[in-house]
């Protein structure tokens, strides 16, 4: 039975992932290295320890990880404070939703809790969650399961219990190997043959959802509890 829904944050619930995209190719060119929407697309929700190497692999030892990461924050930021955060469609009748149905709801982000608490503020959301874990608030990132682990674990739930919400194949790893319910809402590419296996249900976007939780809810009170 699933009585926690674990959300992502950047290209979930936040239309964010198209900035970080773009400006992570205007940092990395600034600094003088090629960078294409490939290489971005293969670190998302990637935490530093695994997108630093994974970057250099591809443009050399003299790609600094750091500074155009700072450089790419600085951009992005500079965006958000002249346009704002937008959030992403079916947000708010999800949460409505999981709240009037008594889930429990946390985030699992790759952003650090400072600029996550300020983006969910921002957009109206921060008070739905009962627990929130970032991505400096772990010692191993998306695709590791421990952010997931921890999430249910804050919940007060078994990982089974939770269905996790995820944009990206590296948050979807990590649900996954936590053993959450994976469902996947595409943002910036559709998943590939792989990460298909792993998933639940991949719906176009968050108010498709609240269907999938009916549904469920519809069989745990009969004779099945298969999604």
């Amino acid at each position: 039975m699933i009585r926690g829904v674990i959300f992502d944050m950047d290209g979930l619930m936040l239309d964010t992932e198209k900035l970080l995209a773009r400006f992570w190719m205007q940092a990395a060119h600034e600094a003088g290295f090629p960078m294409e929407l490939s290489h971005v697309l293969g670190i998302r929700s990637l935490a530093a320890i695994y997108a630093k190497p994974q970057l250099q692999g591809i443009f050399g030892e003299n790609f600094n990880y750091e500074a155009i990461r700072a450089r790419r924050r600085e951009l992005t930021a500079a965006h958000l404070a002249a346009h704002g955060v937008e959030p992403k469609k079916g947000l708010f009748p999800l949460l409505d939703y999981l709240k009037t149905h008594g889930y429990r709801i946390a985030v699992a982000t790759a952003t650090d809790r400072e600029r996550t608490d300020a983006y969910l503020t921002q957009v109206g959301v921060h008070g739905y969650f009962d627990a929130f874990v970032c991505g400096d608030m772990v010692q191993k990132g998306k695709p590791d399961p421990e952010i997931y682990l921890t999430a249910s674990r804050e919940l007060g739930l078994a990982p089974e219990e939770c269905m996790a919400l995820e944009d990206s194949p590296n948050g979807i790893r990590s649900a996954h190997a936590a053993g959450c319910k994976a469902v996947m809402v595409p943002d910036l590419s559709e998943p590939e043959p792989e990460i298909l296996e792993l998933l639940t249900a991949c719906v176009p976007d968050l108010e498709q959802v609240i269907m999938i939780l009916q549904e469920r809810e519809v069989e745990t009170h009969g004779k099945t509890e298969c999604i």
